[in-house]
C-alpha cells in the first residue's frame, strides 16, 4: 500500500469494523421491539417489503452467478490465448538467440517449446538441432533430427532437416568454425552487389543459398535483398516462397516482405497464400502484412469471413491499428457473437475512436458490451462522458462498471465525486473500496472524512 494510505492500518481498520458491527447489533436490539410492533400493526406491508427485498437479492444473485460463468469462460479463452502467446514468445526468443549466436540459449528455448507440444513442435526440433550443431553437439543434433523425422514424417521442415543432417554428418569430428558468421555476411554483401550488376546471376545464387545450409539470419537477409530488388523476376521468386515453396520460417518472412515491398499486386498474392495455407502462423503473418501495408479491405474481408475465432480476432485488432473505423462499424452491425463484438470494441479502442464506444456504453442492449465500452472509455480518459453516463444510468451493473473504469484509469477524483453524491450504500461502498487501494492524496483525505464523522 502506498504511503498515502498509511492513515488506515490493518489494526485500525479492524477496530473500526468491530465498532461498526457492535453498533449495528446494538441498533438491531434497540429496534427489535418496535419492529415487532410494526409487524403486528402492519403485517401485510411488512411482508411485502420483505418479499420485495428477497426478490431483489435473488435477482442480484442470479446476475452475479451469470457474470461468474461469463468470467470463467473468458478466463479459459484468455488462458488459451496466453498459451498461444507463450509459444510464439519462445519461438521468437529462440530465433533471436540464433541470430545473436547464443546457441546454448537457443537450444534451451526451442527445447522448452518442443516440450509444450504446440503446432510449432516440428520447427522447434529443427532449430534445436541447428543450435546443437552450431554448438558442436553433433551426436545430439543427429538424435534431435531423427526425433523430428520420426514424429513428423510429413513436416515441411523435413527437407531442411535432411539437409542439416547431411551437413552434420559431413562435419563430424570438425570443430565449429567461428569465422562462418563473418564469411556469410561478406557473401550476403557480395550477393547484394551482384543483384545490382547482374540480377539473373544474383537470383540464381540466392536460390541456391536459400536451399543450402546458410544460417537462418543470412537466409532472411538474402530474402530481403531479393524482395527489395523490385524486378518482376525477384518478385516472382518471393511470391513462390510466400506460397510455400520453402520452410514455414522463410514463407512467413516472404509474406512479411510482400507487405513491405510488394506494392499493389501483393494483395492478391497474399489472399492466395491465406486461402491455401493450413498453418495458422502463416495466416497470422498475412494478417500482419496487411496491417503493414495498410490494407483495410483485406483485413475487413478476413475479419468478416474467417471461421477461426483466434484469427478473426487478430484481423479485427489489426484493423483497429490501421484506423479501419468504417470497416469496424460494419462488422459490429452484422456480427451476432458477443465475444466478437467485444473484440470489435477493442478495435475501436485501438483506433482511438471513442464515439462508437460512447454509443455502445449508452444504448447497447447487451450489458456485457456496455461494460466493455465503459472500461475502454476509462482507459481513454473520457471522464466527462463517464460522469454523464453515471448520472443518468439506472443499471447498478453499469454504474459499477463506471466505478471500475475510474479505478483502472487511476481517476481518484471521479471516484470521490461519485462516492460523495451516491445515495445507494452498496455503490458508495464500492467507490470507497477502490479509493482505499489507490493511495491518492484526494482519496486519502476523503477516507479521513468518513472516519472522522
Amino acid at each position: 500500500m502506498k504511503s498515502g494510505m498509511s492513515v488506515i492500518g490493518p489494526m485500525k481498520m479492524e477496530v473500526i469494523l468491530r465498532e461498526a458491527v457492535l453498533l449495528a447489533l446494538a441498533g438491531v436490539l434497540l429496534a427489535a421491539p418496535a419492529l415487532a410492533v410494526k409487524r403486528i400493526q402492519e403485517p401485510e406491508h411488512f411482508t411485502a417489503q420483505e418479499n420485495e427485498q428477497d426478490r431483489r437479492e435473488a435477482e442480484q444473485d442470479a446476475r452475479d452467478r451469470e457474470q461468474e460463468k461469463r468470467d470463467r469462460e473468458q478466463e479459459k479463452k484468455d488462458q488459451e490465448q496466453e498459451r498461444i502467446d507463450r509459444l510464439q514468445e519462445l519461438y521468437d526468443d529462440g530465433r533471436e538467440a540464433l541470430d545473436d549466436g547464443k546457441y546454448q540459449q537457443a537450444e534451451q528455448k526451442f527445447g522448452e517449446l518442443a516440450k509444450m507440444n504446440g503446432p510449432q513442435t516440428d520447427a522447434a526440433l529443427y532449430w534445436k538441432a541447428y543450435a546443437e550443431n552450431q554448438s558442436g553437439k553433433r551426436d545430439t543434433a543427429l538424435a534431435t533430427i531423427a526425433n523430428l523425422k520420426a514424429k513428423f514424417p510429413q513436416s515441411r521442415w523435413k527437407k531442411d532437416a535432411e539437409a542439416l543432417q547431411i551437413e552434420v554428418q559431413q562435419s563430424t569430428g570438425r570443430p565449429a568454425n567461428p569465422e562462418s558468421q563473418s564469411d556469410e555476411e561478406l557473401k550476403t554483401l557480395a550477393l547484394q552487389g551482384l543483384m545490382n550488376s547482374d540480377p539473373h546471376r544474383g537470383m540464381e545464387m540466392i536460390q541456391r543459398r536459400l536451399a543450402g545450409s546458410a544460417s537462418p539470419k543470412e537466409k532472411a537477409k538474402m530474402l530481403f535483398v531479393l524482395a527489395q530488388n523490385g524486378s518482376p523476376e525477384a518478385g516472382e521468386m518471393v511470391a513462390k516462397i510466400a506460397q510455400g515453396q520453402s520452410n514455414p520460417e522463410l514463407q512467413r518472412k516472404a509474406v512479411e516482405y510482400l507487405g513491405i515491398f510488394g506494392g499493389g499486386h501483393a494483395s492478391s498474392i497474399l489472399a492466395t497464400v491465406y486461402a491455401g495455407s493450413g498453418d495458422d502462423g502463416v495466416k497470422r503473418a498475412v494478417i500482419r502484412s496487411y496491417m503493414i501495408s495498410g490494407n483495410k479491405e483485406g483485413l475487413f474481408q478476413l475479419a468478416k469471413g474467417e471461421k477461426n475465432e483466434s484469427l478473426k480476432r487478430e484481423a479485427i485488432r489489426q484493423l483497429g491499428l490501421v484506423g479501419g473505423q468504417n470497416e469496424l462499424q460494419q462488422l459490429y452491425q452484422s456480427e451476432t457473437s458477443t465475444d466478437i463484438r467485444r473484440e470489435i470494441l477493442q478495435g475501436f479502442f485501438l483506433s482511438g475512436e471513442s464515439d462508437k464506444l460512447v454509443q455502445v456504453a449508452q444504448t447497447d442492449k447487451d450489458p456485457e458490451l456496455r461494460r466493455t465500452a465503459v472500461r475502454n472509455l476509462g482507459l481513454m480518459g473520457k471522464t466527462d462522458v463517464l460522469q454523464s453516463i453515471y448520472a443518468k444510468e439506472s443499471s447498478r451493473d453499469i454504474k459499477e462498471a463506471v466505478l471500475e473504469a475510474y479505478f483502472i484509469s487511476g481517476n481518484a477524483h471521479a471516484l470521490v465525486v461519485a462516492a460523495k453524491s451516491e445515495k445507494d450504500p452498496g455503490l458508495k461502498k464500492r467507490a470507497v473500496e477502490k479509493l482505499s487501494l489507490m493511495g491518492s492524496k484526494e482519496g486519502s483525505e476523503y477516507l479521513m472524512e468518513i472516519l472522522n464523522k
